[in-house]
């Protein structure tokens, strides 16, 4: 019974860090959002974050989202809605799609990857096929999207972001 609770319990920390990762998430070029108007099924938008990080939303006009959390945006929208429009809109913001990580280096497989929040450098070289036999464990790079001049050292357990670029250097013998 010990053995379970300490499981569930681990379990559950997990779940919430993720839970919040997900509402501290920003949005950014890429991202497919979809925002929605419970009853109001004309108000559905689903739709790709490009460079500008604007949406069209019907009654709001032009919104830039980019640089915003999921929350942020519902209560744009909602904001927008309550009064004029609506005397108390239910607005829902999700996200369909994440934008992708890059990954190159000595990596069988190079290229952009789907992101998923909690995702870590060992679990994107995962999806970029492995490591090559050449490939070090100790010089690996993160640049984060914002800052791609910026490229700090990281580790397999390193948690990455949507957008980061993910460099695995080649080791010597």
């Amino acid at each position: 019974m010990k053995y379970l609770l300490t499981i569930l319990l681990f379990w559950f920390a997990a779940t919430c860090a993720q839970a919040q990762e997900a509402d501290n998430y920003t949005l950014g070029p890429g991202d497919v959002i979809v925002i929605q108007v419970f009853g109001e099924d004309e108000l559905k938008l689903e739709t790709q974050l490009t460079d500008s990080g604007t949406v069209n939303y019907p009654f709001l006009g032009t919104i830039k989202v980019t640089g915003m959390t999921i929350k942020q945006v519902e209560q744009h929208v909602y904001q927008g809605l309550k009064g004029d429009y609506f005397v108390e809109p239910n607005v829902f913001v999700g996200i369909v799609q994440y934008r992708p990580f890059y990954i190159h280096g000595e990596v069988k497989q190079p290229g952009g990857y789907p992101y998923q929040p909690g995702m870590t450098v060992n679990q994107a070289i995962a999806l970029a096929g492995g490591m090559t036999e050449r490939a070090s464990r100790d010089k690996i790079f993160i640049s984060r999207e914002g800052d791609k001049s910026n490229t700090q050292t990281g580790s397999l357990a390193s948690r990455i972001s949507a957008g980061d670029t993910i460099t695995i250097e080649q080791r010597f013998f």
